[in-house]
């Protein structure tokens, strides 16, 4: 089973970097830093502005700045993506239907364990639409 991380590490960041919560806020574009401290306590997620201004500050990519919700976000998607995979089944076999199952092992992780006994991208949506279509249980 998957290590379940903490929704972010912005606190230890800030401390590394010997930087106070108004300073961080500050750098970050707010007034004061009771934005800083709400993000630490986890009162309040970054919008998308604030999380990119996160990883100039901090000089690490959002995912990791994130890593838990990123987890969270990244389980989500996939569990879509199976969801999606599901209903193209029945999809007419084209090169197009084939780089979309593909696209939808990639996201979910099938693909790249099993890509190995795969030769074409026909016989690869084949192989995957196979496997897809005998589960019965999805990972929630």
């Amino acid at each position: 089973m998957a290590s379940r991380q903490v929704p972010h590490y912005l606190r230890a960041h800030r401390k590394r970097l010997g930087l106070s919560q108004d300073e961080v806020a500050y750098l970050l574009g707010a007034e004061s830093g009771a934005k800083a401290s709400r993000y630490e306590r986890f009162a309040r997620e970054p919008g998308f502005r604030s999380a990119l201004a996160c990883e100039a500050v901090f000089q690490r990519p959002i995912r990791e700045l994130f890593a838990g919700l990123y987890e969270q976000i990244e389980r989500e998607v996939a569990a879509r993506a199976k969801e999606l995979a599901l209903k193209t089944a029945s999809m007419k076999p084209t090169k197009q239907a084939a780089r979309k199952q593909e696209t939808l092992g990639r996201i979910t992780g099938w693909a790249n364990r099993h890509a190995a006994s795969c030769i074409s991208p026909v016989s690869t949506q084949e192989t995957f639409l196979g496997q897809v279509s005998r589960m019965r249980c999805w990972d929630k």
